[in-house]
C-alpha cells in the first residue's frame, strides 16, 4: 500500500477531512490532497512524524521504502527519474496482486529491483553527455 493510500485509510478511520487533517498538521488542504492522490510525497520526513502522530499510527509504517526511492530517483534524476521510478514501484506491485508471497519476501524483491534500478542508471551514466552529468 502507498503512502497516499494509507494516508487515506488512517485519516477516515480517524473519522477526519482532509480539511481537518492539514490544519492539525500546519499543512495547506492541497498538500493533504496530493498525498492521497500520490501525485507529491513529503519532501521533510518530519511530516510523516507529524501526519503519524495525528492518525496514531507508526511513521516507519506510514512512510516505506518505495517512498524514499521515488524521492531519492527524484533528488537524483529529476521529474524523469521520478517518473521512472515511480512506473517500476507500479509495475512490480502488479507483479504481487493476487499473489501468495508474504510481505517480507515481496519487500525482498522490491529492494532488490530497486537496486537493479540505481545500477543501471550509474551504468548509463556513460552514455550521458558531459554537459548534462552531475
Amino acid at each position: 500500500m502507498k503512502f497516499g493510500e494509507k494516508l487515506r485509510k488512517y485519516r477516515t478511520e480517524k473519522g477526519l477531512t482532509q480539511a481537518e487533517l492539514a490544519k492539525q498538521a500546519g499543512l495547506g488542504l492541497n498538500t493533504i490532497s496530493n498525498y492521497e492522490s500520490g501525485r507529491t510525497y513529503p519532501q521533510n520526513r518530519e511530516v510523516y512524524k507529524v501526519l503519524a502522530d495525528i492518525l496514531g499510527v507508526d511513521a516507519d509504517h506510514l512512510h516505506n521504502e518505495n517512498d524514499d526511492f521515488i524521492e531519492t530517483a527524484q533528488s537524483k534524476y529529476g521529474y524523469r527519474g521520478k517518473k521512472q521510478a515511480m512506473q517500476l514501484v507500479e509495475e512490480m506491485g502488479g507483479l504481487f496482486a493476487g499473489g501468495e508471497m508474504s510481505d517480507d519476501d515481496i519487500d525482498g524483491v522490491m529492494k532488490a529491483m530497486q537496486d537493479l534500478y540505481w545500477k543501471a542508471k550509474e551504468d548509463n551514466k556513460k552514455y550521458t553527455p558531459n554537459k548534462y552529468r552531475k
